[in-house]
């Protein structure tokens, strides 16, 4: 099993799934959804890894208990979000740099994140320096923090029927930040990038996918 351990500044040990090749020109830190991570995140680091990124998931559940990874059931949603609200999201963006240390050095690095994760994605945008470009779908937390300011160039992804993410939340988004470029995907739901979930829309998730890929190759090379 690819993983390995990685270190946060305040000492804190962590796992985190490798992906992608380890000569690599090109390198993402892939944040989790509240799911942990689990089989759908691993895939996506894969995924990456096979377009010649090197990928480090980083396990933000280890600060509480290790080897979580939870499916898309009520109850696991429902232990997933009991989950999340422990996590300090100032030490989870902590653990988003150690995996961002732990990758090639000296190659161009960027942030994606999914869910919860999205919104982690914006925070390494917004908060650090580390990442030359960061990309988010469906993060419930980035219309709260839309006054920070990217110190890179950012991407995100909504779907126009998500009930956790209302469409006034995206227009907030995007006249707090006009300099960030923000895709709708009519009638998608939250999650419609997660091949296990019921929200799942294949065709707006290879769309949304293909421009992930063609951001991170215009701003990482």
């Amino acid at each position: 099993m690819p993983m390995i351990e990685l270190v946060a500044a305040d000492g804190h040990r962590l796992q985190g799934w490798r992906a992608g090749p380890e000569n690599a020109a090109k390198a993402l830190v892939l944040i989790q959804e509240i799911f942990g991570v689990n089989g759908h995140i691993r895939r996506l680091c894969e995924d990456f890894g096979a377009h010649g990124y090197a990928v480090i998931a980083p396990c933000l559940y280890d600060r509480i208990e290790r080897g979580i990874e939870l499916g898309y059931s009520a109850e696991e949603v429902a232990r997933g979000r009991a989950l999340k609200a422990k996590v300090d999201e100032h030490k989870t963006l902590l653990d988003a740099l150690a995996a961002a240390a732990a990758l090639p050095p000296g190659v161009p690095r960027g942030i994606v994140g999914y869910c919860w994760g999205g919104t982690v994605a914006w925070h390494g945008a917004t908060r650090t320096s580390a990442f030359s470009a960061a990309c988010g779908w469906y993060g419930g937390g980035i219309a709260a923090a839309r006054n920070e300011v990217p110190r890179c160039p950012v991407q995100l992804h909504f779907g126009e029927a998500d009930a956790s993410i209302p469409m006034s939340d995206v227009e907030a988004i995007k006249a707090a930040r006009p300099e960030v470029e923000v895709f709708v995907y009519p009638g998608a739901g939250h999650g419609f990038g997660c091949e296990e979930r019921g929200s799942y829309s294949a065709p707006d998730a290879l769309v949304a996918r293909e421009r992930t890929l063609q951001f991170f190759q215009k701003h990482l090379g």
